[in-house]
């Protein structure tokens, strides 16, 4: 399946299981918010340009961590529409493994598209909270309500776009057993 078809019925499945998902994702969002608002506190008033960038891995870290989990734990929704929450980060992370051997393409399209849709949600209320050299360079110290409107803004676009990539890896990763399953009809 091209990418295009991919991300068409990526979009199709969540508007399907909306309810379910997002809820389970809302549920991921929120765990991985504590070490994310724990990594800021941690430079809150730290001008490093070094020690940014290490939260940042730290925070990209736990962010892949959320998405594979939710990914392992979507694994099912083209199928039955269940959703597996038991085993889920080792399933995620096989399927993700799968989707890139797959199909490198249809998982950066994903991406691509999951991230300009963080983008459009997240940097206009981070600038406006934090200024562009907030966003740009270290957090320094920025007021509490700043502080919270950033975080607020990427709590949103994590809960709207880790299921996003998660069912387009699950999509990606199925084709090829789908594939082999016609094959031996």
């Amino acid at each position: 399946m091209s990418p295009g078809g991919t991300v068409r019925e990526a979009l199709a499945l969540l508007r399907r299981h909306a309810g379910r998902v997002y809820a389970v994702a809302l549920a991921v969002t929120l765990v991985n918010t504590v070490p994310d608002v724990l990594r800021q506190l941690l430079v809150y008033r730290d001008p490093s340009v070094a020690h940014a960038l290490l939260v940042d891995v730290v925070g990209f870290g736990t962010a892949l961590l959320a998405q594979l989990w939710l990914t392992g734990a979507l694994t099912g929704l083209p199928a039955d529409g269940r959703i597996r929450p038991r085993g889920a980060l080792s399933r995620g992370t096989a399927t993700a493994v799968r989707a890139v051997r797959t199909s490198p393409a249809t998982v950066l399209a994903g991406v691509v598209l999951g991230g300009a849709v963080s983008a459009c949600l997240t940097i206009p209320a981070s600038v406006a909270a934090l200024g562009v050299d907030g966003v740009i360079g270290p957090l320094d110290a920025p007021s509490a309500a700043a502080f919270t409107v950033a975080t607020l803004s990427d709590v949103v676009a994590s809960w709207v776009t880790l299921p996003f990539l998660a069912v387009v890896l699950v999509l990606t990763a199925g084709s090829t057993r789908h594939a082999a399953g016609k094959g031996n009809s």
